[in-house]
């Protein structure tokens, strides 16, 4: 059985596919055409390149394969022009879903997010029947997941074998973009935390991710979707953590909601007039100040999707960016 991966050489998408290959499976993993593939070098796998929003290209990419994970997206904040955001988060799944459907693949799991469900009111848990109801506030990022995350959904209604998988926070190993969530933890070591701000999400571990998607295709029902979250945090228990492990002094002040907001303002208007790109925006800024829990029982009920303990990947991270300095 030959699976595909497409985002194989990613944060999440590499874990993927060494999960896959610990269970002797035969990968082939689609990378972008000048995308690095330092993730999966020296891994036994066959490499592609395939622009996701070139339909023939992917076509070629998923010929041949039994099994499609689909994870490549971006993962922005914000860019220049967000419109390429949407173009590969959903007109890309949108050409993946149509190759996959063409090839006869036996399963396709694709690879949501938890921003594709919803925003909680404070104090409840979010499942997977929650409504999607953050269009507003939603930056392009969370709208294009929801896109596609309905995408998916209307594939799976028409007869082809989709499991969707959408993942919360995740931190390990191998983040090198890094990721928006991965910055926590970079900019907390680099010492440019002042503090923590009011707020919440759910954080996981990026292996335990990686096994709730192969899970997803051995157990999931067709058609379902499955929370691959951890742990509920708030934003002062999880630098408390980030700084325990890492050896850092705690941070003991509380950012006013307002200076937040001032900041992201500040920095979108740099952004703005030629300058670098903003450490926040509004939206973000929004999202990460509202308390975004989620109920992740189905995950391990169903498919009996691992929870490490949040110290264990805490220090995984910490340790793999102080060998890996970002950029």
């Amino acid at each position: 059985m030959k699976t595909l991966v497409t985002g194989g050489a990613g944060f999440i998408g590499s874990a993927v596919v060494r999960r896959l290959l610990a269970e002797g499976r035969e990968v082939r993993v689609m990378l972008a055409p000048k995308e690095g593939d330092e993730n999966v070098a020296g891994l036994e796998v066959e490499q592609v390149r395939a622009d996701l929003l070139d339909g023939e290209a992917v076509r070629r990419a998923v010929a041949g394969c039994d099994v499609v994970y689909h994870l490549a997206a971006i993962y922005s904040l914000w860019l220049p022009d967000e419109s390429i955001i949407y173009r590969v988060n959903v007109e890309g799944t949108r050409n993946v879903l149509a190759a996959a459907r063409r090839a006869g693949v036996k399963k396709v799991v694709h690879t949501s997010s938890i921003a594709a469900i919803g925003v909680p009111r404070p104090g409840e848990l979010a499942d997977e029947s929650f409504p999607f109801n953050h269009w507003a506030g939603g930056n392009a990022y969370i709208r294009s997941k929801y896109l596609s995350d309905l995408d998916a959904q209307r594939a799976a209604a028409d007869g082809l074998p989709v499991v969707i998988v959408c993942p919360g926070f995740p931190f390990g190993e191998r983040d090198r973009g890094p990721t928006p969530t991965g910055r926590f933890i970079v900019e907390a070591l680099a010492g440019r935390v002042p503090g923590y701000t009011s707020g919440g999400f759910c954080a996981v571990d990026v292996d335990d991710v990686a096994a709730c998607h192969v899970l997803a295709e051995t157990r999931g029902r067709l058609g379902a979707r499955y929370i691959a979250g951890g742990h509920n945090v708030t934003y002062k228990e999880f630098f408390a953590t980030v700084c325990r492990v890492a050896g850092l002094p705690p941070l003991r002040r509380r950012i006013p909601d307002a200076a937040v907001l001032g900041l992201a303002w500040v920095s979108e208007a740099r952004a703005r007039r030629g300058g670098p790109p903003p450490r926040i925006t509004r939206k973000a800024a929004r999202y990460a100040l509202s308390t975004v829990w989620y109920d992740c029982a189905r995950a391990r009920a169903e498919l009996g999707m691992p929870l490490t303990p949040l110290d264990t990947t805490i220090a995984r991270a910490v340790r793999w960016f102080r060998d890996h300095p970002a950029r």
